[in-house]
């Protein structure tokens, strides 16, 4: 983006986005599949897991890291949704009658796949904005990123081994996406995989003996979905003697009903159900050391000297 003294900066969020209430569910259901049905026992069942969390905090807690952002950079950050309010691209169409000219866009999901970051990209280049704007690929190895998630690993991981008498197991987890995303290209396995690695060095005390990488929340429909489950490494470190293990999701910014229900529910369930106990990290959601990484990551977007020499890992489009 070439700077300009009429030009009017602001950083876009972009995020999965969650229903308001669980009577949401089908149609933002609909939304992430591109309007094709799901069997109603699928669409019941996510549903009740809505139900039972109350609700998702997705949305509330984007909107404060958008405002912590905003303060640090002192310019306006707007947060669009893909397939819940606020829309993408009822976001875009705001932003362009606030004036902006040009704007850098942050996915809060730091590692790039087709299945979240390339459906982000999409929905905003269909409502083709009046502005120009840097659509930022990939932040999953940022040092500010990696130092947040290993501030909550730390501290949790910690507790956890007191209180258990002994050096818990931790396993990263990171949402799993079909595998033949995979085979096409798609860099996410690698990225997750290497996001998890820089948490358990920046952490220092973890050997590699003391963490495993799982994938969680597989689809119900697509083929084969990408492993090994949180269930199956449950297992495998229940195989190897342990009593316990210790989970953070790298996947993840913030609680909403993949870390609420999925880790929180179901799986301190299974693994209790093992003779296990199941500790979590806790989110990053408004975490200082986490605004500040999205803050550096738009800011270097914004100063055109860094833009330049970043180049590769951005996509600038004009759409005026």
């Amino acid at each position: 983006m070439s700077g300009s003294t009429n030009s009017k900066d602001a950083v876009l969020l972009l995020a999965h986005g969650s229903p308001d209430t669980p009577d949401d569910v089908p149609e933002f259901l609909r939304n992430v599949t591109g309007g094709r049905e799901l069997p109603p026992a699928v669409v019941e069942e996510v549903k009740r897991r809505y139900e039972f969390i109350g609700r998702s905090p997705l949305t509330a807690i984007t909107l404060k890291q958008a405002q912590a952002v905003a303060e640090l950079l002192a310019i306006p950050v707007y947060v669009g949704m893909r397939n819940w309010r606020p829309y993408i691209s009822e976001v875009a169409a705001r932003m362009a009658a606030d004036g902006v000219t040009r704007a850098v866009v942050i996915c809060l999901a730091p590692q790039n796949s087709q299945t979240s970051v390339g459906l982000y990209r999409k929905a905003l280049e269909e409502s083709r904005p009046l502005f120009e704007f840097e659509f930022v690929e990939s932040w999953h190895d940022h040092p500010l990123l990696v130092r947040a998630f290993s501030e909550k690993l730390r501290s949790g991981w910690e507790r956890a081994c007191a209180e258990a008498g002994c050096r818990v197991p931790v396993i990263f987890t990171a949402h799993s996406v079909p595998e033949r995303t995979i085979r096409d290209g798609d860099p996410y396995q690698e990225q997750a995989k290497e996001t998890g690695m820089l948490v358990a060095m920046d952490v220092g005390s973890l050997t590699m003996d003391d963490w495993a990488f799982a994938f969680q929340s597989q689809g119900a429909s697509g083929g084969a979905w990408l492993g090994p489950t949180v269930e199956e490494t449950i297992l495998d470190l229940k195989a190897k003697g342990h009593l316990g293990v210790f989970v953070q999701p790298i996947g993840f910014l913030c609680d909403h009903v993949e870390v609420l229900y999925d880790i929180d529910v179901a799986f301190a369930a299974f693994a209790s159900n093992q003779g296990m106990r199941l500790w979590r990290a806790e989110s990053l959601n408004d975490s200082p050391t986490l605004v500040s990484a999205i803050a550096d990551v738009a800011r270097s977007r914004l100063a055109p000297a860094a833009a330049a020499t970043q180049a590769p890992q951005i996509v600038q489009i004009r759409t005026t």
